[in-house]
């Protein structure tokens, strides 16, 4: 149950934090996210394409293939639930679906994706991103580490 509703959290936060963004005054932005000591700078980013742009002029391509990525995402986690053990897969098939649903939904509702924080270091500062980012990559990365620790050990996680 708790993946079910670190999903949802997920879910809930970003697409709440991009409501905020909409709603306030695009003169507004980009701003010094307070407390932050300038590290953490604010935008009301529109994406109509894929990270960092891609494929912008395939709207169809944009909204579709990141649909059916999601549902092999959550066929994996559906999959993976009622298992024992597996929680590195578990829990980086969950931020993975968080993310992703928040983006997805963009997609579908608003016809691109609201990216508002940007990390103002070296090269990040060049990219926007959203809470729904953040998690996909996290999940992406857990994943990749335990696929890499099952391979090392001899196990292998299917």
């Amino acid at each position: 149950m708790g993946f079910l509703l670190l999903i949802l959290t997920i879910l809930l936060i970003d697409l709440g934090i991009k409501s905020v963004i909409e709603e306030g005054d695009p003169a507004g932005f980009p701003r010094e996210l307070e407390g932050t000591g300038g590290l953490v700078m604010l935008h009301k980013k529109h994406n109509d394409g894929l990270p960092m742009g891609a494929f912008r002029d395939k709207p169809e391509f944009v909204k579709n293939v990141p649909i059916m990525v999601l549902s092999a995402v959550a066929g994996i986690f559906f999959w993976l639930y009622p298992k024992k053990g597996h929680l590195a897969e578990k829990l980086g098939t969950s931020l993975v679906l968080g993310g992703g649903l928040s983006n997805v939904y963009d997609r579908v509702k608003r016809g691109f994706v609201v990216d508002y924080f940007s990390i103002q270091y070296k090269k990040l500062k060049k990219v926007v991103f959203n809470v729904g980012d953040i998690c996909i990559f996290a999940g992406a990365l857990i994943l990749l580490a335990a696929e890499i620790m099952d391979n090392r050990s001899g196990r292998s996680a299917r």
